[in-house]
């Protein structure tokens, strides 16, 4: 693991991206049936949150980094760092005009991790024509799915587990009903006996 902005492992993987995009014919890759998921942030939605609208139309590469540490470490951002691989490779894909190409592969990375439809055409359309919508997007979607919404609360309802099941009680367990009235069925302890009303 290497201090500063560059791991290199990262910026290997984004280097080797184009070969293997060709290898594994990506453009060929969409998951429109009908067990993927639906995207549950709308490519419009990019007014909400306000920061995260700044930060993706004036600096998309921390948005983006952001992402893609999240993908990569699925969803834990306790070794995050705003200039990191992705988020330098991406602002200097942005100085020729081509940074889409990244964020059409993460759009990618995101479809395949969390089974959602859609597909390279799609991904490529929103990533050329919409860059600060399809970076809010992806840093929305992949937020929630890691189970954080935006205010640091999880967003995951609770899931129970199994249900529990009484097993046989023996005499001993079993409560009495023939205690006197005077006792708590629960401790035993002596109780003040209830008064009652006058009538």
């Amino acid at each position: 693991m290497s201090t500063g902005p560059f791991n290199h492992e990262e910026t290997v993987e984004w280097m080797n991206r184009p070969n293997q995009f060709i290898k594994d014919k990506a453009w060929k890759n969409s998951t429109n049936d009908s067990s993927a998921n639906k995207w549950s942030h709308s490519l419009l939605g990019c007014l909400t949150p306000p920061k995260l609208c700044c930060l993706s139309l004036c600096v998309p590469c921390v948005p983006f980094g952001r992402t893609q540490h999240r993908l990569r470490h699925n969803g834990d951002m306790a070794t995050y760092n705003v200039c990191n691989s992705s988020c330098c490779l991406f602002c200097i894909t942005r100085c020729f005009g081509v940074e889409w190409i990244m964020q059409t592969m993460q759009y990618q990375d995101i479809r395949e991790t969390h089974n959602l439809k859609g597909s390279f055409a799609t991904d490529c359309l929103k990533s050329f024509y919409c860059r600060c919508c399809s970076s809010m997007q992806a840093e929305k979607e992949t937020k929630a799915r890691s189970g954080v919404s935006s205010g640091g609360v999880v967003s995951q309802q609770y899931q129970g587990g199994e249900a529990m099941e009484m097993g046989n009680m023996s005499s001993a367990n079993k409560p009495r009903d023939n205690q006197a009235p005077g006792r708590d069925r629960r401790t035993g302890a002596d109780q003040m006996p209830s008064q009652a009303p006058a009538a």
